[in-house]
C-alpha cells in the first residue's frame, strides 16, 4: 500500500512539476515551498488539494490537524521545515520541493535537510487507508469457519433460575412402558368353604 500512496503523490507532483515559484500561490500555475507541502499533505490525507494551504508559521498546527506525528519514521511521508523554508520526502524516499533553484520539482534536499529544525511524519497506517474490495484475505482466513459468537453484554440481567437447563427432565408417568408379565402378581387360590363336621357320637 505504501507504493500506491507514493504513486498517488508522485502523480500530483509530476502534474505541477516545472511550474514557477509563486509566493503564496495555491493553484496548478505555481506555488511556493509551503504550498507544495500543503498540497502533498492534503492529498495524503484525503483533503482537497487546493484551497487549504498552510505556511511555515502555521505548519505544525496544520500537520497535527491532518494526523501527522512529531519526528520521522521509515517508509512514512516526512515534512521538514524551519522559519523560512519547508520540503517533503515521499514514503519511498523521493524528495520533492519548490523554491530550491526554481519552482516545483522532483528533487532537492527533501525533508532531512540540516537546516530544518522541525520534522513531522504521517504514520504508515494513515497512508495505507482502507483495503480495496478485491484485496486478498488475510493469512489464516477460513471462509468455511463458523462465525464467532456474539459478544456478551456485561449489562444484561442473569437468566431466571427456573429456566436454567441442567440436563434433568422429570419423567412423565403417562409415558411409562406397560408392565411386563413378571410384574403382574399371580392370582390367589379360590376360597372353598370348609365342609361341615359331623357331630361327635354320643357316649353311653
Amino acid at each position: 500500500m505504501i507504493g500506491i500512496a507514493t504513486a498517488t503523490l508522485m502523480t500530483l507532483v509530476n502534474q505541477v512539476s516545472g511550474t514557477p515559484y509563486v509566493s503564496g500561490g495555491d493553484s496548478p500555475r505555481g506555488t511556493d515551498c509551503s504550498g507544495l507541502a500543503s498540497w502533498v499533505a492534503n492529498a495524503a490525507t484525503g483533503r482537497p488539494i487546493y484551497g487549504d494551504r498552510f505556511h511555515t508559521g502555521t505548519e505544525e498546527a496544520a500537520l497535527l490537524a491532518r494526523g501527522f506525528k512529531y519526528g520521522t519514521a521509515p517508509g512514512a511521508l516526512v515534512i521538514g521545515w524551519n522559519g523560512g523554508h519547508t520540503a517533503v520526502t515521499l514514503p519511498d524516499g523521493t524528495p520533492v520541493s519548490s523554491g530550491e533553484g526554481g519552482g516545483v520539482k522532483v528533487g532537492g534536499g527533501g525533508a532531512f535537510q540540516r537546516q530544518f529544525t522541525h520534522h513531522m511524519y504521517l504514520p504508515v497506517e494513515a497512508l495505507d487507508g482502507p483495503a480495496p474490495e478485491d484485496a486478498p484475505p488475510p493469512a489464516g482466513f477460513d471462509p468455511f469457519a463458523p462465525p464467532p459468537p456474539p459478544p456478551l453484554d456485561p449489562f444484561a440481567p442473569p437468566p431466571p433460575m427456573d429456566v436454567v437447563d441442567v440436563g434433568f427432565v422429570t419423567p412423565d408417568p403417562a409415558m411409562a412402558p406397560p408392565p411386563g408379565p413378571e410384574d403382574v402378581p399371580a392370582p390367589g387360590p379360590d376360597l372353598v368353604p370348609a365342609p361341615e363336621l359331623a357331630p361327635p357320637p354320643a357316649v353311653i
